[in-house]
Formats: C-alpha cells, sequence, structure tokens
C-alpha cells in the first residue's frame, strides 16, 4: 500500500510539471504571435507598407507631385490629342497656381508659403537649374506636380526639330536622375510654341500647359501688380503663371493664398485639376479662346 501510495503521488507530481512546462511555452508562443502581428508591446516600426503609413512606402505614393493612377491617365488622355492646354473644365472650384524656371534661391519660400496655406501646384522646372541647385526635387514633390520646361530655357520655336527634342529629353532624363518621376507635363519657355514644338512634346508623350492668367511678374509687375492680375482671373479651372524666382512673387503669395480661400478655392497641381475638372475637346481646339476667363496669354515663361 505504501508502495502504491508512493506511486501515485509520483504520477501526480510529474503530471503537474508537464502542465506548467506547456503552459509556459504556449504563453511564449502567444507573445510571439503579438510580436509578429504588431498587436503587443514592443512592436517592430511600420515599414509604411500597411498601418498607418508612416513609413515611406506609403508616404512616397501620397505625395502631391507622384500622379494617381486617374491623374496620369487623364493627362495622358488630354496629351494624345497633341494640343496646349490653357485651362481646365471651369466647373468645380479649383486652380492651378504654376511656378517656372526653379529651382532656384525662392524655391524654399514659395514651398513654405504653400505648405503654411495648405495648398499644391505645379513647378515647370529648367535642366540647368536642377543642375544649379541639385537636392531640390524631393522638396517640391511633396507639395506640387513636376514639369518639363527645357534644359537652357530657349526660344523653342526658332529651333530645329532634333534640338527641341534633345531640350526636352534631357530635362526628363535631369528630373529622373534628382530622384523625381518622368515628367508628363511640358511648358515652352516664354510660351514659345508651334505646330513642330506641339509635335515633338506629343511624341515624348508630353501634355503642352500654357496659362489663362498671367500675373507678369517676369514682365517686372511688383507685389500689388502681380496680386491684381492673379485676382483678375481667380476663377474655376483657371492656370496661373507665376515664377517663383522673383521676391515679389514670394510677397504677392503672402496675399494670393490667403485670398483663394476667402473665395472658396482651392490650389491643386495641374494633374489633379485636369483628373477632376477636364477641358473638352471642343474647348482645346479654341486654345485661349476656349477660357472663359480673360487672363491674357502673356509671354512669361
Amino acid at each position: 500500500m505504501a508502495l502504491a501510495g508512493a506511486g501515485v503521488l509520483i504520477a501526480l507530481i510529474v503530471a503537474i510539471v508537464i502542465v506548467a512546462s506547456g503552459s509556459g511555452h504556449s504563453s511564449r508562443g502567444a507573445a510571439t504571435a503579438a510580436q509578429s502581428s504588431g498587436s503587443g508591446g514592443g512592436t517592430r516600426p511600420s515599414t509604411g507598407r500597411h498601418g498607418n503609413g508612416h513609413g515611406h512606402a506609403r508616404s512616397g505614393a501620397s505625395e502631391p507631385g507622384r500622379l494617381t493612377a486617374s491623374q496620369a491617365a487623364a493627362v495622358r488622355h488630354l496629351a494624345g490629342f497633341g494640343l496646349p492646354v490653357y485651362c481646365a473644365g471651369m466647373r468645380g472650384n479649383a486652380v492651378a497656381f504654376t511656378f517656372d524656371d526653379g529651382p532656384g534661391p525662392y524655391t524654399h519660400l514659395a514651398l513654405r508659403k504653400l505648405a503654411q496655406a495648405h495648398e499644391r501646384a505645379t513647378f515647370f522646372v529648367v535642366g540647368r537649374s536642377i543642375d544649379a541647385f541639385p537636392g531640390y526635387l524631393p522638396s517640391e514633390l511633396k507639395l506640387a506636380a513636376l514639369g518639363d520646361h527645357s534644359y537652357t530655357h530657349p526660344v523653342l520655336s526658332s529651333l530645329a526639330p532634333s534640338v527641341v527634342s534633345s531640350e526636352l529629353s534631357r530635362t526628363i532624363r535631369r528630373i529622373e536622375s534628382d530622384g523625381g518621376p518622368r515628367p508628363l507635363l511640358f511648358r515652352p519657355p516664354y510660351g514659345a510654341r508651334n505646330t513642330m514644338v506641339d509635335g515633338i512634346a506629343k511624341q515624348l508623350g508630353l501634355l503642352q500647359i500654357v496659362w489663362n492668367v498671367d500675373s507678369a511678374d517676369s514682365l517686372g509687375a511688383n507685389y500689388a501688380g502681380i496680386i491684381r492680375n492673379v485676382e483678375a482671373g481667380l476663377h474655376p479651372g483657371s492656370i496661373i503663371l507665376m515664377h517663383e524666382n522673383r521676391g515679389q512673387t514670394i510677397r504677392a503669395l503672402t496675399t494670393l493664398l490667403p485670398e483663394l480661400h476667402r473665395r472658396h478655392l482651392r490650389s491643386v497641381t495641374v494633374p489633379e485639376l485636369l483628373a477632376s475638372d477636364p477641358p473638352s475637346r471642343a474647348q482645346l481646339e479654341r486654345g485661349a479662346g476656349g477660357c472663359s476667363v480673360a487672363g491674357g496669354s502673356g509671354s512669361g515663361g
């Protein structure tokens, strides 16, 4: 009987040890699973591919300068017509502030004012300016779309076709080498274009963007004149021409950006504007006359 009792006692102790050991393994397994799923303490930082998007993959996709599929499709559709765009459809509450000739010494000020106002824009960049101010494009992409404005800023309509093609192609490559996406937009310097320039832009898959409102900052307007010129054409669908490397333009933005809010308007990138409020084919064929707002075609660029 004593031996039997001792045997029962030993069996009971072994059973308790086994149960305790199994419970420990189960707890460690649950903790490991929780850490892997990111639901427990000490979780791994997000890579940006899931969750709240603090990582690079998610933030890159949300940058205004990197077109969404619908924006790219809208731009490519319009580019297929081979006609310049002066304005959008004028049916929404958006306009497009556009800036030429950068990057440059005042670009960071333009970006700061846009960020403070929670507005977006489009920068038509020059290849040699990127050479002079390398590393600016990633900052621009956080608030703006990028467009091709040639490499050396010549009068394209006076050049041979091969030179025009080189001017645009070199700038495309330069934008890409500085971290930007391949641009789908193009603006001719000084607005100087002809059928040859139009055709080469189409061959390169570029949509030519001109404007229907000229701030006249490149013609010497001071900040008060820039404000008057822009406010006169500040209507839905307008594409406004400015240059960020002019101190008077930066000063004018201090008034113009709040004026957008007062008029219940917003500035968006050109691709966003064209995707949400595209011009019709008939409007494109009328050129500047297809825009009801009289802002003048100007000679900016």
